[in-house]
C-alpha cells in the first residue's frame, strides 16, 4: 500500500528521482566529455523535484501551470542528457534508460 501512495506522491517522487540522479551522477567516471554532461543532468534532475515544491507553493493557478511546465521542460532536458550520458559512457547505458524510464 505505501508503495502504491508514494507512486502518486509526486513531491515525493521527484525528490527521490533527484537524489537518484545525483547518485548515478557520483557513480559515472568524471572526464572532459563526461563532466559537462554531468553537471547538466545535475542540474536538470534535480530541477524537476525543486519546481514541482514551487507549484505546491504557486499563489494562483496560473502560477501553479507555469511552475509543472517548468517540470515538464526540466523532464524533457533530462531525458536528453540521460541519452547523452549513455553513449558517452556505453556501460551506464542500462542504468541511464531506467532513469530515463521514471522521468
Amino acid at each position: 500500500m505505501a508503495e502504491f501512495l508514494n507512486k502518486y506522491n509526486l513531491e515525493e517522487r521527484t525528490a527521490k528521482f533527484g537524489e537518484n540522479i545525483i547518485i548515478f551522477c557520483r557513480e559515472t567516471a568524471q572526464d572532459t566529455i563526461n563532466r559537462p554532461i554531468i553537471s547538466q543532468l545535475i542540474r536538470s534532475g534535480t530541477s524537476i523535484g525543486a519546481n514541482y515544491m514551487e507549484a505546491n507553493a504557486a499563489s494562483s493557478k496560473k502560477d501553479f501551470r507555469n511552475k509543472i511546465f517548468i517540470c515538464k521542460k526540466e523532464a524533457q532536458e533530462t531525458k536528453h542528457w540521460l541519452r547523452m550520458i549513455a553513449v558517452a559512457s556505453p556501460e551506464l547505458k542500462e542504468k541511464a534508460q531506467r532513469h530515463w524510464k521514471e522521468v
